[in-house]
């Protein structure tokens, strides 16, 4: 009984920390730089959405609807699908907020 309570704190320990990571939402986020460029400022004639500056809600109903399959893509249905709904969340808070 006594490791496995001691596990389920180390869980709960652990997701405490993850949660309280002020830098969690950016470095999310630095994967997206590959395609939608540095903090979301894709380039100019890439044909890539920028997602600086973009208002956290529409950035969200096109991650959803990425992830639901809704909405025609070459590789976003694979990519959202690899963030919860939260992680999802961390990310377009933090691109909303550049600019």
């Amino acid at each position: 009984m006594f490791p496995t309570l001691t596990a389920a704190c180390l869980l709960l320990a652990s997701g405490v920390t993850l949660a309280a990571d002020p830098n969690l939402g950016r470095n999310l986020a630095a994967t997206c730089a590959n395609c939608h460029g540095t903090n979301g400022q894709a380039l100019k004639g890439s044909g890539m959405d920028a997602l600086a500056g973009q208002e956290k809600a529409k950035i969200l109903q096109k991650l959803a609807e990425f992830k639901s399959g809704d909405k025609p893509a070459s590789i976003m249905h694979q990519i959202s699908k690899g963030y919860t709904d939260a992680q999802l969340d961390l990310i377009a808070t933090y691109f909303a907020a550049q600019k």
